[in-house]
């Protein structure tokens, strides 16, 4: 990924939140006829071996996991995709002193590199989708869990899925928040997306807070 410095995020605590508020990642890995990519949600074990662990599963028809079967410890990419917003010239205070000035896009994202292994294994399985689901399911008024359905529909949805377990040897983050642009265009940023978002926040807090503005 290409990172300019001052683009650059490296403190854990922020890569690790973004996982966990934005867990679809595209997991991408090599394949014989190129690559392949599958959206999938994770679960991020932070404090397990040197750099942290990805936890996923996906369904037993999908063929990405024979390819990584087929070659233990294959590296592989998963990419995970925070708040992004597109950024108009119209927001900048240089559009009204010079004109020069063009649209761009601003993110927020993470990659994360290492090595996958397949799980083929009921408990680990049930163990996965149980804390998977109780993520998901927390905040809500009444959380279902995987209990509330029969043991025999949760067993034969068990037997349709394959586990992975992704061992992080890497993980970059990016920040591209309008860090780069003058003081002036980073307030009609961050304004601008506040008054167009809904609900607002989300990229314009971002602006605020790696921008140094008032109110983050």
């Amino acid at each position: 990924m290409y990172q300019p410095p001052l683009f650059r995020e490296t403190r854990p605590d922020v890569l690790h939140a973004l996982i966990r508020n934005h867990p679809l990642g595209l997991l991408i890995s090599n394949g014989s006829e190129g690559p392949v990519a599958n959206p999938l949600p994770f679960l991020l074990d932070a404090d397990t071996g040197p750099n942290g662990r990805l936890r996923a599963h996906l369904a037993r028809a999908n063929p990405q996991w024979r390819l990584l079967a087929e070659t233990p410890d294959m590296p592989v990419l998963v990419v995970f995709q925070g708040e992004d917003s597109y950024v108009t010239p119209s927001w900048y205070e240089t559009k009204r002193e010079t004109g020069k000035v063009v649209p761009t896009w601003n993110y927020a994202t993470v990659q994360v590199r290492g090595t996958a292994r397949v799980i083929d294994d009921k408990d680990w399985l049930a163990g996965q989708i149980a804390e998977l689901t109780a993520s998901q399911e927390a905040g809500r008024t009444e959380p279902w869990q995987v209990t509330d359905a029969p043991d025999t529909y949760i067993a034969a949805q068990i037997k349709g899925i394959i586990g992975l377990e992704i061992d992080i040897t890497a993980i970059d983050g990016k920040w591209k928040v309008s860090q780069n642009r003058p003081v002036g265009d980073r307030i009609g940023v961050a304004e601008g997306i506040a008054a167009e978002q809904k609900p607002a926040g989300g990229m314009a807090q971002l602006v605020r807070q790696y921008g140094g503005l008032a109110g983050e």
